[in-house]
Parts: structure tokens; sequence; C-alpha cells
């Protein structure tokens, strides 16, 4: 299995930190007058979301995990797991709502998303990084919101909630990033 050092630690690198899998998902070298170089990180589990932080000195190894992604179909919420599908073998796969995380708010009947695998067990799923939503609640716009770069918020159809331009309205079909939860244009 490859390791990385404290040299190779950025931004969405992948390694195992006490038998955990993670992510980076931040990090800061650390360069004091006196004494030697860190790296200051926070990392995400892969198994239950949390994110922690971990310093890191020269010569502190790292494994990186073998993890495998497989586009699957989401099928619906059961009360206690998410539950999908392998689009191959039809074959069903829950995960909890702790491994789901963020990527939850974006689930709606059908969707593709990308299981992760970890040792043959799936651990965790990300939502596309852009997809395309109906606006089924925002503030109307009133006479004089027209102000650059003034937002109001909006309520998707999976639940989540983003900011988008006043011209924006319920009804409305929006093309949002998953990742950064922003919007990104309004779909024609």
């Amino acid at each position: 299995m490859a390791t990385i050092g404290m040299g190779d630690i950025k931004k969405n690198i992948r390694l195992i930190i006490g038998e955990v899998p993670c992510k980076v998902i931040e990090f800061q070298h650390v360069k004091p007058g006196k004494g030697a170089a860190f790296v200051r990180m926070k990392a995400k589990s892969f198994l239950n979301g949390r994110v922690f932080e971990k310093t890191v000195h020269a010569g502190d190894k790292f494994e990186v995990p073998e993890i495998t992604f497989k586009t699957m179909q989401y099928l619906y919420d059961d009360g206690e797991q998410y539950q999908f599908m392998d689009n191959d073998s039809y074959e069903q796969i829950g995960l909890s709502y702790e491994q789901c995380d963020d990527a939850s708010k974006w689930f709606k009947d059908g969707i593709q998303v990308d299981m992760i695998f970890y040792k043959g067990n799936a651990i965790s799923v990300s939502a596309p990084e852009v997809m395309e939503l109906l606006i089924t609640d925002t503030p109307p716009n009133f006479k004089g919101d027209t102000s650059s770069g003034s937002k109001k918020p909006a309520t998707l159809e999976t639940g989540a909630v983003v900011q988008v331009p006043y011209h924006v309205l319920e009804g409305d079909t929006i093309r949002v990033n998953t990742v950064d939860c922003e919007y990104l244009e309004k779909v024609k």
C-alpha cells in the first residue's frame, strides 16, 4: 500500500489515520521560528463523517486507502437508512444517515450517486457535483430589489437551501454546485 508524508498533504488527499479512511478538508503548513516544521490539518472520516484535527510532523507517514467508486441509483429513505441500487446487479445497499452526511440534502428519487467502497464495504456516498433542481420556495421580488450582488434564500425540491439572485423565482429550475452549495445559473 502506498504511503504519503507530511510534504504530500494537500486538500482532498485520502489517507488512513488510526485505521480510519479519511479525506483532508483543510491544511496549514506551519514553520515556526524555532523548531521543526509541521502540518496542522482537518480531516473528515469516510466512515461517520466526523471532522477532526491532526498535527503531522516530519517523518510521520500515512497509508493511502484503497477506495473504489461505483455509480449507483438513490431509491428512497426507509426511515433508518438511505437505500441505493447497484445499476448492474440490481442489489440494494443501505447507508446510515451519518454515512451519507452532507450528500443527503441533494438526494432525489432516481439520481445517480457515487458510492464509496473501502475493503469491499460501502462507507459513504457523494452526490453529483452539479445538479438541476426545481425551486419550491423563495421570497417574492419587490420593487427596488435590484442592487448588484444581492441574493435571497431559495428552498429546492430536495430540501436544500441555496442563495440565489433576485431574478430567480419559485418554480424555476436552476443549476447548483453541490460541493459548495452554490447557485450556478438558471436553466432555460
